[in-house]
């Protein structure tokens, strides 16, 4: 006898390593990306960091994602016309719908492969159903060192938002 379709269903997980959501995405700075003094313009850093952030929290998930809030950006060096832009991202922490994702710009002389820190960002991300309500996704299993510092460290920022939250009235996305 076949097996039926339901028996070839695979139940989601209920964890994933921070692996499983790591993206890696290069971008060429080109001057219609720029400014008058050839620096990238600061929203387009901050569209390709969304981005780059909701194709991580995907990965982790494996359902549709929006964006429900940008905790920290902060732009440390300028990015020049002609350069790379490396962005890096992961899930550091992920409890009942939402998650939050390290982003992590570098810039890169493409003629020498000199690299510099530019930017870096925390994003929150909710997961939504069907009918785009929000919708549990895995937890987070950190392995490595790197990754337990920063589970832990984006634990503690939720705990902040949260607090903030409720002391502004507002209902944190998602839960």
């Amino acid at each position: 006898m076949a097996p039926s379709a339901t028996n070839l269903i695979k139940p989601e997980p209920t964890e994933r390593p921070v692996t499983d959501s790591q993206v890696v995405m290069n971008e060429m700075v080109l001057p219609n990306d720029a400014n008058v003094l050839g620096n990238v313009l600061g929203g387009h850093v901050m569209h390709l960091m969304d981005m780059c952030a909701a194709m991580s929290a995907m990965r982790h998930c494996r359902k549709v994602v929006v964006t429900a809030s940008v905790d920290h950006l902060s732009f440390v060096h300028p990015v020049k016309v002609g350069e790379l832009m490396i962005l890096k991202a992961s899930v550091n922490y992920a409890d009942h719908t939402s998650m939050e994702v390290g982003v992590r710009i570098e810039a890169e002389q493409p003629l020498t492969g000199e690299k510099r820190h530019t930017s870096s960002a925390y994003l929150t991300f909710v997961a939504l159903d069907e009918r785009g309500r929000p919708t549990p996704v895995p937890k987070v299993v950190p392995v490595t060192e790197d990754d337990k510092r920063r589970f832990e460290a984006a634990r503690s920022r939720r705990e902040d938002r949260l607090r903030r939250m409720k002391g502004e009235g507002n209902q944190p996305p998602g839960e």
